[in-house]
């Protein structure tokens, strides 16, 4: 059992002490001092890019240089697929490692599931041409916070969103998914004219999708008195279920005393923890 609890807790020390929390993934980022940041690129290629879809169809890439064969996260941003736009997460940067972040279409504008869509389309560029910027296709992490965490856990357990790009989901190093929801998004419950405080779960969930030979999985959750609706319990019956089809690596963290916000940051150094765990040929569900 990995000690997650030990790690956020030297996490949460050394930022009340306004030090950064040192994690390392593939390639020590001691031995790399030049990074390079590509911004506004299209990463869809089988949509007509238009309007809306053009605006929001984007991503941006950050990526040390001088160096080859590095792990890459894709970070899709929260917001509820309302609202939101793609960043670099700052903790991520400096680590030896690549983030790509990406934008996606949000409601009401666009309809589910546009927004997955979006996402699978994301990852298979990042599959498709993160060895041109030097990384290794074999080490892609699938991560993001909230609307971000149900994006991860949609692509990660649905194989279909990325096989439509041509892309097999088992490919993915490892899922870590901020906060995640896990029953159907409430955004597309409000689609759908269904409230908040009534639980669905259908195609759209990632309950719905539990599987065994998912890749590895880390389900990351602020304290459950704290944490958005009952988020909290969606990730605990997910990995509930996992462990009942005999998923070999999910594992799930509650961060205590931290609401759904405040889990945020010091959720990064758990996911680069996690990177380190699962080096190059160990991937767990293999």
């Amino acid at each position: 059992m990995k000690n997650y609890f030990q790690i956020f807790l030297t996490a949460l020390v050394l930022c009340l002490c306004g030090l950064a929390p040192i994690a390392h993934a593939q390639t020590p980022s001691a031995e790399i001092d030049s990074y390079k940041t590509g911004e506004n690129i299209s990463y869809r290629t089988n949509l007509d890019l238009t309007g809306y879809a053009k605006e929001r169809c984007l991503l941006d890439i950050y990526y040390p240089t001088g160096t080859n064969g590095f792990d890459t996260v894709v970070w899709f941003h929260g917001g509820g697929l309302t609202n939101g736009n793609r960043f670099i997460p700052a903790a991520l940067k400096g680590k030896g490692i690549a983030v790509v972040g990406v934008s996606y279409r949000l409601s009401p504008r666009a309809k589910a599931p546009a927004y997955i869509e979006d996402a699978a389309a994301a990852v298979a560029w990042t599959f498709r041409n993160i060895a041109t910027y030097g990384g290794n296709p074999n080490r892609i992490f699938v991560s993001g916070h909230s609307a971000g965490g149900y994006l991860t856990l949609m692509l990660g357990l649905d194989k279909h969103w990325l096989a439509a790009e041509g892309v097999d989901a088992d490919r993915i190093a490892g899922l870590v998914p901020f906060s995640g929801q896990c029953i159907t998004h409430f955004t597309i419950r409000a689609e759908r004219g269904i409230r908040d405080t009534r639980p669905v779960v259908d195609e759209l969930a990632p309950l719905y999708h539990v599987r065994k030979d998912a890749p590895p999985l880390l389900l990351l959750t602020g304290d459950r008195t704290m944490e958005l609706l009952g988020r909290y319990e969606e990730n605990a019956y997910l990995w509930r279920m996992m462990k009942l089809v005999a998923h070999p690596d999910t594992e799930i963290q509650e961060l205590p005393g931290l609401s759904h916000v405040g889990m945020i940051q010091p959720s990064f150094p758990l996911l680069l923890q996690f990177m380190t765990n699962h080096p190059a040929g160990a991937v767990g569900h293999r």
